[in-house]
């Protein structure tokens, strides 16, 4: 055993006491979203089978699940301790997965059932990677958090690789509701890592006044709606909204064109199930190795900035590219380019902006968020697109009004990374 810690450690920079929590966290996380990547093929089928106009709806929904979802996890959160709070949300969707498969297995309202489990999964990944990544800002110092979390963002991308080879595979042996049933199988072993990673956490010196609270075992606190308040009350986490607004409005404008030209031009429903697998392989492959050799090292040498300006100045070359060649190969390279930049660099560079933020902030601001923020961004995106195009507007002018965007987004990662430095240095707030 002490090899694999000496081997890890050369392999992480992690001093020894370091080596299992961060094991345990690659391990959480590659389970996390393999379970993910197992139902995503099947997710982005049906948006097509339900047609792609009805997109904006689906969408809407979501956000409206998400608005009645959020206030309802603040409350939770300020009555339970953290260890409990993270497993009732995860015992919550493994719950629904099989309930999805009773249903799914009975054929009864297959359309309407379809609809539901689009919105469920969207409302599924991002509140189980929010509850995920808030609990990594928690057990982590900010410096570590610079140190791990590309690392343990790379334990989802290899999840992410397996997830769409465990579905091929298994859709030859194995009906296609009994998907939801490893998915929720996966999401039993988050719990082993939770509870081991939670004791742990109970056995480090404290840092701050909330590390002494969780140590009682003592509630997050505050209000149902504290995440809202909290959100909205901060020029840095108003600028942190901002900034996944723009992500996620250029992130869905992407999506929706794509979709539509994959409906248009790729006539079978396999062929478009085997023609997203590729993609999503593409883009996991492409991000682990960048997780691994370019993430850390980057944020490093350059600092935080680097990580958060680096995917909207990609974009601005890339709507430029689709705006000379609107053609549906521009926007599956783009695509894959955005992704990897975003779960790869972006993404950790974005959950090391929360690790200087005090608990109440970390798990209800945060889930506001990465939730209702997220979602809103793509109904709002989703209405606008509909809306242009309905009065003659062609999508490749507004991939043109894009890149003024990224401009605005890049500007606004850069003095977010000011902002965190800042807060690095002065004491946590209780």
């Amino acid at each position: 055993m002490t090899g694999h810690h000496t081997m890890i450690q050369s392999l992480t920079g992690a001093d020894l006491e370091e080596v299992r929590p961060l094991c345990w966290s690659f391990l959480y996380f590659f389970c996390l979203l393999c379970g993910y990547y197992i139902l995503r093929p099947v997710r982005d089928e049906m948006a097509i089978e339900g047609g792609v106009q009805h997109l904006p709806w689906m969408m809407t929904a979501t956000f409206a699940t998400m608005l009645v979802a959020t206030p309802l996890f603040g409350y939770v959160s300020a009555r339970v301790s953290r260890e409990r709070l993270l497993l009732t949300v995860y015992a919550f969707f493994a719950s629904h997965l099989v309930g999805f498969f009773l249903l799914m297995s009975s054929h009864v309202a297959p359309q309407w059932i379809a609809r539901v489990f689009f919105v469920w999964l969207s409302v599924f990944n991002l509140f189980v990677v929010s509850v995920f990544w808030s609990f990594m800002a928690d057990i982590f110092r900010p410096e570590q958090g610079t140190r791990f979390f590309s690392i343990i963002a790379a334990g989802g991308s290899t999840g992410a690789m397996v997830g769409p080879l465990v579905t091929t595979g298994l859709t030859y042996l194995l009906p296609i509701p009994a998907l939801m049933l490893v998915s929720a199988a996966l999401l039993g072993m988050c719990w082993l890592c939770i509870r081991a990673l939670d004791r742990w956490s109970k056995q480090q010196p404290g840092h701050a006044p909330e590390h002494v609270m969780e140590r009682r075992g003592e509630a997050i606190g505050g209000s149902m709606w504290a995440g809202m308040r909290l959100a909205l009350s901060s020029r840095y986490l108003l600028g942190i909204c901002a900034y996944l607004f723009l992500l996620t409005t250029t992130a869905t404008f992407l999506y929706l064109e794509q979709t539509r030209l994959v409906g248009e031009q790729v006539a079978s429903a396999q062929g478009r199930t085997r023609l997203f697998a590729v993609v999503d392989l593409a883009v996991n492959v492409l991000t682990f190795l960048a997780q691994l050799f370019v993430t850390g090292p980057m944020i490093s040498r350059f600092g935080l900035a680097s990580a958060l300006v680096l995917l909207p100045a990609a974009s601005v070359v890339g709507f430029a590219v689709i705006g000379a060649m609107p053609i549906l190969l521009s926007f599956i390279l783009f695509t894959i380019v955005r992704r990897v930049g975003e779960y790869a660099i972006a993404k950790p560079a974005r959950e090391v902006l929360f690790t200087v933020l005090n608990r109440e902030e970390k798990y209800k601001a945060k889930n506001f968020i990465d939730t209702a923020v997220s979602r809103g961004g793509d109904a709002v995106t989703g209405w606008i697109v509909n809306a242009v195009k309905a009065i003659g507007i062609a999508a490749t002018q507004m991939t043109w009004a894009l890149i003024p965007v990224a401009v605005v987004w890049g500007c606004l990662g850069w003095w977010l990374a000011r902002q965190e430095e800042r807060k690095r240095l002065e004491p946590p707030q209780p």
